[in-house]
């Protein structure tokens, strides 16, 4: 199966528009949302997401969202931001059974698949065009299966998925510049507490 070029699928869809489209970008955390924010901004009227109940140490959501609205305030003010519901039990919930699957795994699917489809369904109730994720940006994520779930989500609940990969056109190495340059707090794990005992024992 071929793998679809979502970069030139975006490049389409804003090729095409005839007016600035609204859209809802799920962010999982500062640093991702950089780079995405400066390229899309260009193109759509954007408010950020921040749904994240993988997220399941409390000290540890609060300090990413913080850090989100402080880099929306000093890089772009004009975008909105909406908060979605927190709830880390929620999430435990889904993955039962997956706690010790590998990174990339069925845990991991799962877990997108609970914030897309939280994002799907708060942009059909608010107006947005479409809906996307900054999760592609990561080395480390399949921008392919993200697309696939994000696109399921959206026909759930009945609106469009943007895709994308943002890790096209230098946008990874472009988010740890603007990291660098606004002073953010970089995590050395995904979010949910089975990821950060990975990686504590990969390190």
């Amino acid at each position: 199966m071929n793998k679809r070029n979502l970069q030139k699928e975006l490049d389409s869809i804003i090729a095409a528009a005839d007016r600035r489209p609204k859209l809802l970008l799920h962010v999982c955390c500062a640093p991702c949302s950089s780079y995405c924010l400066e390229y899309l901004n260009e193109y759509f009227d954007i408010t950020v997401f921040f749904a994240n109940s993988n997220i399941d140490d409390s000290e540890e959501y609060v300090k990413r969202r913080d850090e989100e609205i402080r880099l929306i305030s000093q890089m772009c003010p004009e975008v909105g931001f909406a908060e979605g519901r927190y709830d880390p039990d929620y999430f435990r919930q889904l993955v039962k059974g997956h706690e010790n699957d590998p990174e990339r795994g069925d845990r991991c699917s799962i877990c997108f698949a609970m914030r897309l489809n939280e994002a799907a369904e708060y942009a059909a109730g608010n107006g947005f065009d479409y809906f996307t994720t900054t999760l592609s940006i990561s080395p480390l994520k399949d921008e392919q299966k993200l697309c696939s779930i994000g696109e399921k989500a959206a026909e759930r609940y009945g609106t469009v998925y943007l895709p994308g990969d943002f890790k096209k056109k230098g946008g990874y190495q472009r988010s740890i510049e603007l990291s660098k340059k606004y002073g953010l707090y970089r995590q050395n794990y995904c979010g949910c507490s089975y990821s950060k005992e990975k990686e504590t024992e990969n390190g």
